[in-house]
This record gives C-alpha cells, structure tokens and sequence, in this order.
C-alpha cells in the first residue's frame, strides 16, 4: 500500500494571526450585511409599519436580500478591479493599494478615475453615486427614529415636519465633527463603534426575544394571518437556533478580538477608544438596564417576577394562572414549533 506523502496534521497547523484575520473577516462581513440591508437599525420595521397587514412579507424578505446580496457580490468585482488596477499602474502588490473606509472612497477610487480617459465625467457620476447612496441611507436610518418615536409620543406625531426638521438639522449640526481637520479620525472612531458590536449585540438580543420568549410558534402563526401559511421547517430553525448561536458567537469573539482603534501609522489613545467603547455601550447597556427596570417593578415572587418579564402582556392572565408557556420550552417548545406540520 502506498503512504501518502501529505503529512494531514499540518492541514490544521493554523497560525494564531490567521484565525485572527478569518474571525475578523466574519465579524466585518456581518456588520456589513446588518448596514446593507439595514437589519437591526429599525429601518425596516419603519418602512413594514406602512404596508398593508395582508402584505406579503416573506416574498418582499426573499427579494430584498437577494438583491442586496447581488448588488455586493457585483460591487466586489468593482472594488478589486480598481485595486488590480491600481497595483498594476504603481507595480506594487495588491496588498500595499488595499485600503480600506474612508480611504478607498476618497483616496483610491478618486486617484484611479483621475487615470481614465474621460476622467472628470466618470468623476462627476462617481461623486453623485456617493452623494445620492449618502441620501438614501441617511433617510431610511433617520426614518427609523422618526417614526418610532412619533409612534410612541403624540406630541411629536402631531408636529411630525417640525419633529422631522430637528432630527435632520441636529444630525447635520453633529456631522460637522467629520470636515473638520481631525474629522477623518472622528469618522474612524465612530464608524468602528457607533455600528459594530452594538448592532450585534442588539439583533441578537432581538433574535432571542422573538424565537424564545415571544415563540417561534406565535411568530409563525402571526405571519399565517398574514400571509395564509407558516414559515417552513428551514426558516424556524434559523430563528430558533443558527441565528442566534452566530450573532452570539460573533459578539463575544469582536469583543474579545478588540484591538486598539488605529487609522494608517496613527494610534488611537487610550481615551479615544473609552469614548468609543462608551458610545457603544450606551445603547448596549439600554438591555439590560431595562430588564432590571421592568424585573423591580413587577410585583410577586422571583419565578412569578420572571415569568411576567418574558411573557408578552396580552398573555399576563396566564402567567396569573400558573400556565407560562416559556417555562414549558424544554424539549415541548422545540418540538411544538419546529416539528409539528406547518
């Protein structure tokens, strides 16, 4: 018999910085999709609230993310052709034009058009790209804002132009720390924290409040109203499980993969990085602040206390019963809701 010559444990020999640099790609790679398609900011749940109720949510779900998907996959053809060609132009290695943020909007993509015939044409079509794409993700985050809070305040309904001039005037007044002479780093600071664990942190506390307090099996029975069907077997177990143990396993390595903000050879100093880590943590610490809140002024014993916390208020008569439907979750729940037919 002959004996392979490839020794099969140095398959696995990994560096450490390797495993580094694939987490941190994976980490990158989320953020990215939660800013794409705008999942966890609240933009979506603004634009849904103006459908109809029979709206069919699970086509408008399927499309959405099949043409944000395209249009990245079609966009990284366009970011690595201007890389190659720009480490063709300067003979250099790809990785010594590799940038990334800012710089590649404003510093590379601008110098490789400058190289074109026709430059200040494809110049003008490349700033307006950005001014209107700059536009429309303004709109739909401060959307967002807009709409949940004028939901919830009359006052603010009432005056909703009023309300929406003081959001986009105060936005604008607070974008101006980025043309500043420092701006570039102001950007950096709070394009690294403002969006990137937090936002996380937040869908996955979504994710486990709809799939395990709320219940997938509810959740499914509310889009049937909708729609006429159930999700299928695929889509609650993504809910119930997949969707949850990645959001939590790419939070935890982010957090514990942090390393000290830099931007080109400048290093951030220790108190620019607390700043940031405070203005992650202050949407952050919104969660568990609130749970404490809601736990202290719930009257009852600790089980009566909890079971009122993770129960959804038109289903409080049956917490006063005895009959928690979330305390039931092990092994009934997983099984009433991702194996019984649809």
């Amino acid at each position: 018999m002959r004996t392979c010559p490839l020794h099969w444990p140095l398959l696995f020999r990994v560096k450490p910085f390797q495993i580094t640099t694939m987490l941190h790609v994976w980490i990158d790679a989320a953020t990215q999709i939660f800013y794409s398609l705008g999942a966890g900011f609240g933009v979506l749940i603004a634009f849904a609230s103006y459908n109809k109720f029979d709206n069919n949510c699970y086509r408008d779900a399927l499309l959405t993310s099949t043409i944000n998907c395209v249009t990245s996959f079609i966009s990284g053809f366009a970011i690595f052709s201007i890389l190659g060609y720009m480490a063709h132009e300067h003979k250099v290695k790809i990785e010594d034009v590799a940038t990334e943020g800012a710089g590649l909007v404003f510093i590379l993509y601008p110098e490789a058009i400058s190289t074109l015939s026709g430059s200040t044409f494809w110049a003008v079509v490349f700033f307006i790209m950005l001014l209107t794409l700059g536009i429309d993700s303004s709109m739909g985050g401060m959307e967002a804002v807009i709409t949940g809070l004028a939901d919830d305040f009359q006052i603010l309904k009432q005056h909703r132009k009023l309300f929406t001039f003081g959001v986009s005037f105060g936005t604008f007044l607070l974008a101006l720390f980025c043309i500043t002479n420092g701006g570039i780093y102001v950007l950096t600071l709070l394009d690294t924290f403002a969006a990137g664990t937090s936002i996380l942190f937040a869908v996955l506390m979504e994710a486990i409040g709809v799939s395990w307090f709320y219940g997938v099996d509810r959740f499914s029975e509310d889009i049937q109203q909708m729609m006429g069907f159930k999700p299928g077997l695929y889509w609650r177990l993504c809910w119930k499980f997949v969707s949850p143990a990645f959001l939590l396993f790419v939070v935890i390595v982010s957090i514990i993969n942090f390393k000290p903000l830099t931007y080109d050879d400048y290093t951030f100093p220790l108190w620019a990085n607390r700043i940031g880590w405070g203005i992650a943590l202050s949407s952050m610490i919104l969660v568990p602040a609130y749970i404490i809140y809601k736990f202290m002024n719930v009257r009852g014993t600790f089980k009566e206390r909890l079971a009122y916390c993770i129960t959804p208020e038109n289903e409080h008569q049956l917490v006063a019963q005895g009959n928690v439907r979330q305390f039931k979750w092990i092994p009934l729940q997983v099984c009433g809701s991702l194996f019984l037919p649809a």
